[in-house]
């Protein structure tokens, strides 16, 4: 099969298109998928610059997020058959193969039946972010309906998801953007406000917006962003990032403000090898994927590559400040 190797960390140019053995047959609860797109993600262009997880077991293919058909399964399989088309998250950080290639295998449990109305490019597309937003709002944040909410780079992967899923859960939702078109864009979605963060100080922005500060702020951002979004939580409220706090973060006006940190890593259960988090993935696409078959969530694509093209996707996506989401697909 084709597929896209890294051999060692670096810049794109590190990602070869090769010809390698088909994937060894599913074993048990296992399905073979012919993967049809793949998603590209942040995680994906950190570990081809500073390395994989797992630094000793190179060559990797990259690429966490696959949509694809079921080509094969293993004599445990109930859920699926072959034809099946599916949608998951499984391997890519170094370890298990990950999906920038024709063909891998991934246990049923992981997996979710594509969304009907969805393209396998954006299929392909939506894991990552679903996952990581559901987590971070309804999980970590313990979203309410009702609750105001921040939603840093709205426009972005995650953040457009985020504004999604928030509003499913009817909360009002602010999030910050960088341009005219990025408002636009987050208005279609369903975000009640925006604030120009390169025009504006957000913070005021959001306590003008609010009585005293959101009640979750969720930051896809990190940085200065992290500790700057403090003093726009509302006392004994929440804020959760998915980028590894600074060791320089002043804490202080979080402890004076009793403002509940949380950290999100959806791609904890794959790191620490816990099965049944992992099925849990599984579940929150499938309930995704009802979603949006009703018209309720979308995903937006910015722009697809082919699998030759993957060093100019990382590219792309590297450069920063685009609008939706990146996909590698099949031909």
């Amino acid at each position: 099969m084709k597929a896209v190797l890294m051999t060692a960390p670096g810049n794109p140019e590190v990602l070869q298109l090769c010809e390698i053995p088909n994937p060894l047959p599913p074993q048990n609860t296992e399905l073979l998928v012919r993967l049809k797109a793949a998603g590209v993600n942040p995680i994906d262009t950190k570990l081809r610059d500073r390395g994989t997880f797992y630094p000793d077991k190179m060559p990797a293919i990259l690429g966490c997020d696959g949509a694809g058909v079921v080509e094969a399964v293993g004599t445990a399989v109930k859920r699926f058959r072959v034809g099946d088309e599916v949608y998951f998250c499984n391997g890519g950080i170094g370890d298990h193969q990950g999906n920038y290639a024709e063909f891998t295998t991934v246990d049923e449990r992981f997996v979710a039946a594509k969304p009907k109305s969805a393209s396998f490019v954006e299929a392909a597309a939506a894991p990552l972010v679903l996952i990581t937003a559901w987590e971070a709002l309804y999980e970590r944040g313990r979203l309410q309906p009702g609750e105001k909410v921040l939603i840093h780079a709205g426009a972005g992967g995650v953040g457009h998801v985020a504004i999604q899923l928030a509003k499913l859960k009817g909360a009002d939702v602010c999030t910050t953007i960088s341009s005219q078109e990025k408002a636009d864009f987050v208005k279609n979605l369903g975000a009640d406000y925006t604030i120009n963060y390169k025009e504006n100080d957000f913070v005021k922005a959001v306590l003008d917006w609010t009585n005293g500060g959101v009640d979750l702020a969720f930051d896809t951002v990190g940085g200065t962003t992290f500790e700057k979004t403090f003093p726009a939580v509302r006392i004994y409220g929440d804020i959760v990032t998915i980028l590894q706090p600074s060791a320089e973060t002043n804490w202080k006006v979080a402890r004076q403000r009793n403002l509940r940190i949380s950290l999100e890593l959806m791609l904890t259960p794959m790191l620490e090898g816990m099965v049944e988090a992992q099925a849990h993935h599984g579940e929150i696409l499938a309930e995704c994927a009802k979603w949006m078959d009703e018209g309720k969530l979308k995903i937006c694509v910015n722009q697809t590559f082919g699998l030759e093209e993957v060093a100019k996707a990382h590219q792309l996506l590297e450069a920063g400040s685009i609008m939706g989401k990146v996909v590698i697909v099949n031909s």
